[in-house]
């Protein structure tokens, strides 16, 4: 056992005390919350990552997103209401993280992998190459009669089948918004380097953007934290990947008057 090899430092009006390795974050304290009794069940990766989104450490139940929209709904049809960005568009535990267990499929989070910085590589399909709008939309017309009648015969409470309705409706509107949704360089250049050109800058901007056009829930994961050789060293390098990125993500909530009403976790 050793004392951290980081220094603490008290900071704002609160005069919380900040690790060294966030001095950007360290300069909006006062608009934070400091938890101190959080602990977790496990130190093993995957089960102990579970237990933060789900509750539950071994068994498959409803990620906090899928409750959050099961208990609020959306307020945009033309995205889905709950998205979890991830570099490469999964976690170590696979998808659990944004499962909708036994709560509605509607309910279920949408894995966009970030790593790709362009819309069109992170939405894959998003334009069909041979067919207009007009003609999709009488081609899911049909599939949605066709499934309709499947419902009808098979009785009502199908939840998967349900789930997977919404899921073609949705992906069909997400051609019409998604694509400028997804696209950070029409924000403005003082914006984007307010964040950084890093992995983790451009995750935390698209976050904010979607937030501002009605997704509901929004889950970013950082590459991770596992160091199991030269610890002080990784662990400098990780935070600096995080800090900026923290640091503009609250800045700007407040500049679009967003943090009124956004809980950043």
């Amino acid at each position: 056992l050793q004392r951290s090899a980081f220094k603490f430092s008290k900071h704002g009006k609160s005069g919380t005390e900040v690790s060294e390795l966030f001095p950007m974050l360290a300069r909006h304290v006062d608009d934070l919350c400091v938890v101190r009794s959080m602990f977790t069940k496990s130190s093993v990766h995957e089960p102990a990552q579970l237990l933060m989104s789900t509750g539950e450490a071994t068994l498959v139940r409803p990620s906090m997103g899928s409750w959050v929209t099961y208990g609020l709904g959306t307020v945009n049809q033309n995205l889905p209401a709950f998205v979890g960005l991830a570099p490469s568009g999964t976690t170590a535990s696979g998808e659990k993280h944004w499962s909708a267990a036994f709560l509605p499929g509607w309910t279920q989070g949408t894995g966009i992998a970030t790593r790709n910085a362009t819309a069109e590589k992170m939405l894959d399909n998003i334009r069909s190459g041979s067919t207009s709008l007009r003609e999709q939309r009488r081609q899911l017309d049909l599939l949605r009669a066709m499934n309709g009648d499947f419902a009808d015969r098979r009785g009502p409470g199908d939840d998967a089948l349900d789930g997977r309705i919404q899921a073609f409706e949705t992906a069909f509107r997400m051609q019409v918004e998604a694509q400028e949704a997804f696209d950070i360089t029409r924000e403005p250049q003082k914006v984007r380097d307010l964040y950084g050109d890093t992995e983790q800058g451009r995750q935390l901007l698209l976050a904010r953007r979607l937030l501002e056009r009605g997704v509901r829930y929004v889950q970013a994961w950082h590459t991770g934290w596992d160091t199991h050789d030269f610890n002080d060293e990784s662990h400098r390098k990780l935070a600096l990947a995080a800090d900026q990125p923290l640091a503009a993500l609250v800045t700007d909530l407040k500049r679009l008057g967003m943090l009124d009403d956004t809980l950043v976790l």
